[in-house]
């Protein structure tokens, strides 16, 4: 495994970071313990989670699960690099969700207390809250900072003067500010391109794609009832990209990799991310990646990438005048 610095802070991280979205209403308890264990074993210390995941089993599962394997072995949580994240509804009640000050503090709590642990040391705002002014977020997360409750705060689906906005007024009261932000990226999603790379750059915040496989259209061919792969607007999806997959494929063929396998190695060669999500559903899934930060793509093999998936064009100054 290799490792970066996240953003610009001191933190490293590993180039895999686990998402953990799968866990509980997919992949189960077991296997999510299981994925963990061979996680950290094969050198991942970056693990990624939401208060809001869990699926039908109800908001906070993931963490629960999570949780519950750090109280395993309790050696493992001071080797790892733990985020979390904070905004979506937790409960039909009107203030619990978004970024007020109010919910960022007990969202805070109520993870911790799922999670088992006393500090985390990521916390994410999970999208942008308009309706939240930036000083009474700072306010919340200084808080948090100042309590050793949290360590770094990041953010996650900002668009670029959300990202601007948010660390200017970050240096203007002399804070840290946001060091990193997880973003949809990927192969097929490349707009982050015209705004969001170029502020996480100009701030040093490091990039976290999220999606890496598209939801699994960059995974390789399919095979019969396998997931989320299998649902109808991805086969609706895939039959519309069906050109630029296949050549894709072909490529990968060539270079003699597994497609999922090229497609991650791709984001761990764009300028400013620290670090990409993977989201096993399965230990095989797992197994088949951890290799993917050893894959060098030269320069030929990424114009080819380019050629087949074009980048959204030059920015952010494409438009100015």
């Amino acid at each position: 495994m290799k490792f970066r610095q996240l953003g610009r802070s001191a933190l490293k991280v590993s180039e895999l970071c686990l998402g953990t979205m799968n866990f509980g209403p997919r992949t189960s308890k077991k296997e999510s313990h299981d994925i963990l264990t061979a996680a950290v074993d094969g050198g991942v210390n970056f693990i990624d989670t939401a208060n809001q995941y869990g699926g039908e089993l109800g908001v906070g599962t993931t963490e629960r699960i999570i949780g519950e394997w750090l109280a395993e072995d309790t050696s493992r949580r001071d080797q790892l690099v733990l985020a979390t994240k904070v905004h979506e509804p937790m409960s039909d009640d009107i203030n619990d969700r978004g970024l007020s000050a109010r919910h960022i503090q007990m969202a805070c709590e109520a993870s911790l207390k799922r999670l088992g642990v006393d500090h985390i040391d990521l916390y994410q705002m999970h999208h942008i809250d308009r309706t939240a002014p930036i000083d009474e977020i700072w306010q919340a997360m200084d808080s948090l900072i100042s309590a050793g409750k949290i360590t770094y705060v990041g953010s996650s689906n900002f668009p670029g003067w959300a990202i601007a906005q948010t660390n200017e007024r970050a240096k203007a009261q002399r804070r840290l500010g946001l060091i990193s932000e997880q973003s949809l990226y990927n192969l097929l999603e490349r707009r982050v391109e015209l705004e969001v790379l170029p502020a996480c750059q100009e701030y040093g915040v490091g990039l976290i794609p999220w999606s890496p496989l598209a939801g699994g259209l960059l995974a390789g061919p399919q095979k019969a009832a396998e997931g989320r792969r299998q649902a109808d607007n991805m086969k609706s999806m895939r039959a519309e990209r069906a050109d630029q997959i296949e050549k894709f494929e072909g490529l990968c063929d060539e270079f003699g990799e597994a497609p999922g396998a090229v497609a991650l190695a791709w984001l761990l060669h764009q300028p400013e991310v620290s670090a990409t999500i993977i989201g096993p559903g399965s230990l095989a899934q797992l197994r088949s990646i951890l290799h993917v930060p050893s894959i060098e793509l030269d320069t030929q093999v990424l114009d080819q990438l380019d050629a087949i998936f074009p980048p959204c064009g030059p920015a952010p100054e494409a438009y100015a005048w």
